[in-house]
């Protein structure tokens, strides 16, 4: 393979809302999100079509309203506003670096979103455009991998990049855990039957009765989008 030749066509990018926090404690780091924008550039100009689903958890995740008694329903609602604030903050970035994008938003906010439709978002992602996805599938109770997983399959994604703090699917937490074993590949049911904090099992289930492979990797380092999009040897597969 070229070391320029993408191994994919279409891949759908899972960030989550800390990845856009950089050094602070909650919110947006404007300059991280700039960055982020940059490597996301770098692959769209090797002609890859490029889905993104963004969390939220960087400004509210659901599951703190319910430790503090909140109903779930309102909380995941919660949840799913905050990444679109997240869908807006990169779809700024990246048209600020010139790459055209489309927002759309699985709860409707016509003033900042399209809403789903699924052949009008491969048309988007045939002419070039960056996809951002926000709100998650639009309904509490399902987490934004769960979304990641139907979204790339309606789109016909050849992969999930799922970029994360750690560089790969670890035995354990690597940053409790100093002797968790790092995988190089892992299948579907070993992530499940091992309860490893991969994706949901919902999202994993998904994925695997669909045989839609995973690559979770750093987003620390700043090639690694690049490289995982070139089929280098990157993080874990999961498979």
């Amino acid at each position: 393979m070229s070391q320029n030749k993408p191994a994919y066509k279409r891949i759908l990018l899972k960030l989550s809302g800390e990845s856009l926090l950089g050094e602070h404690p909650y919110g947006i780091d404007l300059e991280t999100t700039k960055s982020i924008a940059l490597q996301i550039k770098e692959i769209h100009d090797l002609n890859v079509q490029i889905a993104i689903m963004i969390g939220g958890g960087n400004i509210f995740r659901g599951i703190r309203g319910t430790e503090v008694g909140m109903d779930r329903a309102w909380a995941d609602y919660m949840g799913l506003l905050a990444t679109i604030i997240n869908g807006i903050a990169l779809q700024d970035a990246l048209e600020r670096e010139g790459v055209f994008t489309r927002h759309i938003s699985a709860v409707e906010v016509k003033a900042v979103a399209e809403p789903f439709i699924r052949r009008r978002v491969i048309r988007h992602l045939e002419k070039g455009r960056v996809v951002i996805f926000s709100a998650g599938i639009g309904s509490p109770y399902f987490t934004t991998d769960t979304a990641a997983a139907l979204r790339a399959l309606e789109i016909k994604a050849e992969v999930i990049l799922k970029a994360t703090k750690v560089d790969g699917v670890y035995s354990a937490d690597p940053l409790k855990d100093k002797t968790a074993k790092k995988y190089r590949s892992i299948k579907y049911m070993d992530v499940i039957k091992k309860g490893l904090k991969v994706m949901d099992t919902t999202a994993i289930s998904l994925c695997k009765d669909n045989n839609l492979p995973i690559l979770v990797f750093s987003l620390m380092k700043k090639e690694n989008i690049k490289k995982a999009v070139l089929g280098q040897k990157v993080g874990t597969r999961v498979y």
